[in-house]
């Protein structure tokens, strides 16, 4: 391994972990020592990383307060360190961090904010892709529509949720007090997706939300049907299916429809 290397993981060791190695490579002088000097850098970086955390997760920070949010995050930090060229990717672990480390995972409300906000991100983030109109799907022959395939637009997400997060975030979004914490018996299905380069979400029934999970697994048409007779009746289950389509269609969730 040339020197330059060893030089590089020397000096990624210590600003990443704190390692004593690389002092010895660094110049003191009258204003600042070695020490001092490497701090500059580890601090740099540990501040530059609170500050994407703190961006990718406001209702979080919100939730919290200043001194627990910075705990936090230098902690994650500590268990999650950067390991990709974009800090895009940095927040991705937030959720699963906040579930399984004692103090937050008893206050489960915190790891359901971060995956409301993590969502957010990624449908934000997510490719370009067709939009379908109504009008193409209009031109679809009926004695196709079974064996239809709709597919999803790569913004589309959905999730579960217990917690009364969304109206969490969109009170602190207004820089309102939000409500307190409720706990749901039964979690709620959140739908989310672009469109107009503006990220909407709302909450779905069950139906819609298996029917979605369905088209995400290449469901046809005619197999969406076949989901939707477990709450509607079997002659009302087509009609079901055609306004949830119609309803996708509009609000820009479908980018195409495989005909066989």
């Amino acid at each position: 391994m040339s020197e330059l290397r060893l030089l590089q993981q020397s000096f990624r060791s210590a600003v990443m972990h704190g390692d004593t190695a690389m002092r010895a490579r660094i110049v003191g002088s009258a204003k600042a020592d070695a020490e001092t000097r490497l701090g500059i850098y580890s601090d740099a970086y540990r501040l530059r990383l609170l500050e994407i955390l703190e961006g990718d997760y406001p209702g979080l920070h919100t939730m919290v307060g200043d001194e627990t949010m910075d705990k936090l995050g230098r902690a994650y930090i500590d268990a999650h360190p950067s390991q990709h060229p974009s800090v895009r990717w940095f927040g991705a672990h937030m959720p699963s961090y906040l579930r399984q480390t004692q103090p937050y995972a008893g206050q489960p409300v915190l790891a359901e904010m971060a995956d409301f906000e993590w969502t957010q991100n990624a449908v934000f983030d997510a490719p370009d892709a067709h939009i379908l109109s109504i009008e193409e799907v209009a031109a679809i022959p009926p004695e196709q529509w079974g064996t239809m395939r709709p597919r999803l637009h790569f913004s589309v997400h959905r999730l579960n949720l217990k917690w009364n997060v969304p109206a969490m975030w969109l009170a602190i979004e207004n820089d309102e007090t939000p409500p307190m914490p409720e706990q749901a018996e039964h979690p709620r299905s959140w739908l989310f997706w672009r469109a107009d380069l503006q990220i909407h979400w709302r909450s779905i029934e069950v139906d819609e939300a298996c029917a979605i999970d369905a088209c995400r697994e290449n469901a046809s048409f005619g197999e969406l049907c076949e989901i939707l007779c477990e709450w509607h009746a079997d002659d009302q289950a087509p009609v079901q299916a055609a306004g949830l389509l119609k309803r996708w269609v509009n609000d820009e969730l479908i980018a195409a429809i495989e005909l066989e």
